[in-house]
């Protein structure tokens, strides 16, 4: 208690000395809260889009390639959806989603806005070099499509969702029309084509097990075609095998797309080799889209690594500060402790009370640089952001050509198409951060004064007052 209070009062009594101690220690305080908020919030936000969003990967041809062995767009290969779940199943896939879609026409239903179509719509003319007669599309059967559902543009108003083969959700629209209801069960037929390019006709019997209220544009938005096929209101949705069941080995005719989220970036270069050993042709290239990643947390990035290099900065040349004023205050009051050695105190006892005296300005200094600084972050940290996002805005600009994050089969960038960059951080101090700040302190600190201390203490009482003579 004697130390304390002897501390306390050898403060006081050096006003100036430890006035200027103060302020170092509140600027390294201050600037420290800044950073370690700033760093701890953007990890935060930067793993929580790398789990939620992964890698997403793309699968597309080679336009070089295909140029270069004078390829035409009827004979480029395709991936069989068995390759496509077969893909799946890599070890470096954090996620994934397959959807299948084949256009359907009926003997028993009628499209939503077939009339307005005109009578002769579904006449598209000889398709296919033989076989069947082609069955021209009027309505779209699509398999595990639940996106609406989960954005809230879709919602079942009667029934249940689909859980398994030959079964199906059709819109408010088309039941209505048709005058179906939940556990009726409807026949579709289309046509599929074989290597030669001959058309088959399948037939499909699917039932009804719910009915959907859509909101979404019957049409895309712009469209000029408004054929039935087209038309929202025209989708019937159910599994992705149910779409492709009924297909025989190296038929086509059904759309397939996949999307695929990798654990991580850096797992490209395996996953397409084992893509590869998988029999993905080698006209198809493999590529994740790093631009429109760092579009969504670029800016974040850099600040995180704004405020890294912030900490290191000030920490070193704080302690270094730190250090040199200690040891200049040490060496003022030699003759202090000279004296209080020479009355018989001991250097433990010595050290500690001058080690004390460091801990309580620090401490001091913790209760308002932590207020000052919580106050200030959020506003430093808005002026350092916009910064960051001007700059990554001027890097995509002038990367125009650069790579896309685009899912293979979906021939669009869907990742920058659903995700906005992150345009404000709103920092916060928690708990952890606090607890690191008072570390942080406290060591530095205490590694300034032991630094200094440690000099005084080497000598005895009677060389110190000697020297003082």
């Amino acid at each position: 208690m004697y130390i304390l209070q002897n501390a306390v009062k050898n403060i006081v009594r050096n006003k100036g000395r430890n006035i200027l101690m103060g302020i170092i220690i509140f600027a390294i305080i201050v600037t420290t809260v800044i950073a370690l908020c700033i760093n701890n919030t953007s990890s935060g936000i930067i793993d929580d889009y790398k789990s939620r969003f992964g890698s997403e990967v793309t699968i597309s041809p080679d336009i070089e390639k295909l140029m270069a062995n004078g390829s035409k767009p009827n004979k480029i290969p395709e991936i069989s959806a068995e390759q496509y779940k077969e893909f799946a199943k890599s070890e470096y896939i954090k996620n994934y989603s397959l959807t299948s879609t084949h256009g359907e026409s009926s003997d028993t239903l009628k499209a939503v806005d077939e009339d307005a179509a005109g009578g002769d719509s579904t006449k598209f003319g000889s398709i296919g070099n033989g076989g069947d007669e082609f069955v021209p599309p009027k309505m779209q059967l699509i398999g595990d499509s639940w996106a609406e559902f989960d954005n809230g543009k879709r919602k079942i108003v009667d029934g249940r969702m689909v859980e398994k083969d030959n079964e199906c959700v059709i819109s408010q629209e088309l039941a209505e029309l048709n005058k179906i209801s939940v556990g009726d069960t409807i026949t579709l037929k289309s046509s599929v084509f074989n290597e030669e390019r001959k058309v088959r006709t399948i037939t499909r019997t699917l039932t009804v097990t719910g009915i959907y209220f859509d909101s979404t544009d019957e049409y895309s938005a712009g469209g000029m075609l408004k054929a039935p096929v087209l038309n929202k209101r025209n989708e019937i949705l159910t599994t992705f095998d149910t779409v492709l069941n009924p297909l025989k080995s190296g038929e086509t005719g059904v759309q397939v797309s996949a999307n695929y989220y990798l654990k991580k970036p850096s797992m490209l270069k395996d996953f397409e080799a084992e893509l590869r050993a998988k029999g993905l042709n080698d006209i198809f290239k493999v590529s994740t889209d790093e631009a429109g990643y760092q579009k969504v947390v670029g800016p974040v990035e850099g600040l995180r690594n704004i405020s890294v290099t912030y900490i290191v900065i000030v920490l070193v040349l704080g302690a270094v500060i730190l250090i040199l004023l200690s040891s200049i205050a040490i060496r003022e009051r030699k003759y202090e402790i000279g004296v209080l050695r020479a009355m018989g105190m001991k250097k433990r006892k010595v050290a500690l009370g001058l080690w004390t005296e460091m801990i309580v300005i620090t401490c001091i200094c913790l209760v308002i640089g932590i207020g000052v600084g919580a106050f200030i972050t959020q506003p430093v940290t808005n002026t350092l952001l916009a910064g960051q996002i001007e700059n990554a805005k001027a890097a995509d600009n002038s990367a125009a050509q650069g790579k896309k994050v685009v899912v293979a089969g979906t021939g669009g960038n869907s990742l920058n198409n659903s995700i906005k960059p992150l345009e404000e951080l709103n920092v916060s101090l928690g708990m952890d951060t606090l607890l690191e700040i008072i570390g942080i302190s406290l060591l530095l600190a205490s590694i300034a004064g032991i630094t200094a201390i440690s000099r005084i203490t080497k000598y005895e009482p009677i060389k110190i007052l000697m020297e003082r003579n």
